[in-house]
């Protein structure tokens, strides 16, 4: 009898334990110190994406204790990215900011590895392509441009945030593809780099560039202000909002998206169990009113994609801009 009794009472300690335990907040993270690394100096993209994650989750619980915010500069996000897959690839407790502009640095072979050294965990919101011309520009439309540069690659001045191979240029040279213009008329695209959208568009405003290709939050306020049209969003579709008259570029019939999305990846050796607690937690941050409220002042368009699907979704972009990148001679 006292043995059976032991046991009754092991028993329903046992089942006591079980229920604290579904009692407790669900974690995202199944270690204790959750961390955030920002692969850029502070106040930059990828740093008010950990920040502002980091402390959702705290706010919703997803965490137990604060998550860390590590900033970690240095070549585009590849010192980080050499930082993960050397030393930390087993790290429950980690994710990694990055974007579009860390993926077309993978595409170009500057990080130490490609997409499969990391598990992509999810994309929260993007920023989206746009083209962009003076109020008073001779281009009414998409086409009306891309045949000039059909006609004579050398036509028009254009330019954007990025350098010769970065994403806004690469943007531009999709679209251009898509317009059935040859891949050595690609090379002689004129293109002139400035220190963000802001400056690009006041240059054009200026007439020293003819067309813009940057992302529509940084210079939204010229297109509010009447002073600049905008010839096609790179959106999946049109945008809500006060940007609702803006065609796609897919509506003028060239299928690109050109999206400046902000997301996670983890280690490439993080355990099923970890990684799709990581994305449960993601998710729960994205389905906030906090989120939606955040994206929203910084200008994005809140895009949810995890899992296997954003897994998909990042190898089949750094294949196109691999493949973009070998046509204009950025790689070999």
């Amino acid at each position: 009898m006292k043995i059976t009794a032991g046991r009754r009472e092991l028993a329903a300690g046992m089942l006591g334990l079980a229920g604290l335990a579904l009692a407790r907040p669900a974690s995202a993270f199944v270690g204790p110190r959750p961390e955030c690394i920002a692969p850029s100096a502070p106040g930059g993209g990828w740093d008010f994406t950990c920040r502002t994650v980091g402390r959702l989750m705290q706010e919703l619980k997803v965490v137990e204790q604060p998550v860390q915010v590590s900033n970690m500069p240095g070549a585009v996000g590849a010192v980080a990215y050499a930082n993960v897959t050397g030393r930390r690839n087993s790290d429950n407790n980690l994710f990694v900011a990055t974007s579009t502009v860390g993926l077309t640095q993978i595409a170009q072979r500057r990080y130490p590895g490609d997409v499969d050294r990391v598990r992509w965990l999810a994309m929260l919101g993007a920023d989206t392509g746009v083209i962009l011309v003076r109020a008073d520009s001779r281009f009414k439309t998409l086409g009306d441009f891309l045949d000039a540069l059909k006609s004579d690659p050398t036509s028009v001045v254009t330019g954007g945030s990025s350098s010769l191979g970065g994403y806004d240029h690469l943007r531009l040279l999709l679209l251009a593809q898509k317009a059935g213009i040859a891949s050595a008329d690609l090379k002689k695209f004129r293109w002139i780099h400035y220190d963000g959208g802001g400056p690009a568009v006041t240059q054009m405003l200026g007439g020293h560039v003819e067309v813009v290709s940057t992302d529509l939050a940084e210079i939204a306020g010229f297109v509010e202000a009447g002073q600049i049209r905008v010839l096609g969003t790179m959106s999946e579709a049109r945008l809500a909002g006060s940007f609702a008259n803006i065609p796609t570029a897919r509506e003028q019939g060239f299928d690109v998206v050109g999206l400046n999305w902000r997301g996670f990846y983890t280690g490439g050796r993080v355990s099923d169990e970890h990684y799709n607690a990581m994305v449960a937690g993601l998710k729960r941050v994205y389905d906030s009113d906090g989120w939606k409220e955040a994206a929203r002042r910084s200008g994005l368009q809140p895009i949810w994609r995890s899992g296997p699907e954003f897994e998909r979704f990042v190898a089949n972009m750094v294949t196109e801009l691999r493949s973009l990148s070998q046509e204009i001679g950025i790689i070999s």
